[in-house]
């Protein structure tokens, strides 16, 4: 199968509309029981595109390393976060499209493109949802890989003070190690209560205590 290669079509599209302002935003950490939820929105100059821009997931993580770099140089870049707090209170999508919210609100924009099939209701500016957006468009695979480095970052940090989950390589996902952890050294301050594997494992705790 042919490799996707995103472009400007987007950008452009939003442009001829009237927008002076287009950002693509992004988000990642949905599925991991652990960690906050990231996203990203990203306004890229058409003149300053880094080389090899995709969506984050067909990136080795040595590549995404070299891209965000190259991107933070040459565009207007804004990350934000849900905390584990904030999935527990909200539910994932809710908190996944707040930190959306909060990363598009700290950057110039009259117009946002969106990774998926959902626009965020919060958002301060008219929106287009893209499904696959990271694969078809330049600025929301920017944002992706930014926002794919940036938490992953911050899970490597969060492992150093909770080893033995894995964090460094798991990133907080439900791998067999990371589950077995779970079992064998219980729950973290940064595991999400509301996630079902993380739940039951309160529950039985409770249950054996009883």
């Amino acid at each position: 199968m042919d490799e996707i290669i995103p472009d400007f079509t987007h950008e452009t599209g939003a442009r001829d509309r009237g927008a002076l302002w287009v950002v693509g935003v992004d988000e990642v950490g949905r599925g991991p029981l652990a960690g906050p939820v990231t996203a990203c929105a990203v306004r890229l100059d058409p003149d300053r595109v880094p080389q090899g821009l995709r969506d984050s997931k067909v990136l080795t993580r040595e590549r995404r390393e070299e891209l965000y770099v190259e991107i933070v140089a040459v565009a207007d870049v804004s990350v934000a976060h849900a905390s584990v707090e904030e999935i527990d209170a909200l539910n994932i999508l809710r908190a996944s499209h707040l930190a959306m919210e909060r990363a598009v609100g700290a950057l110039k924009a009259d117009h946002a493109l969106i990774d998926g099939h959902m626009i965020p209701r919060g958002l301060a500016c008219a929106a287009t949802a893209i499904i696959r957006g990271d694969a078809l468009c330049l600025s929301i695979a920017a944002a992706s890989i930014v926002a794919k480095v940036t938490r992953d970052r911050i899970m490597v940090d969060l492992a150093q003070q909770h080893p033995g989950y894995g964090w460094e390589a798991n990133a907080g996902y439900p791998t067999r190690a990371h589950l077995e952890a779970l079992q064998n050294l219980g729950v973290t301050p940064w595991h999400r209560r509301s996630f079902k594997p993380v739940h039951n494992i309160l529950y039985q705790a409770v249950s054996v205590s009883c």
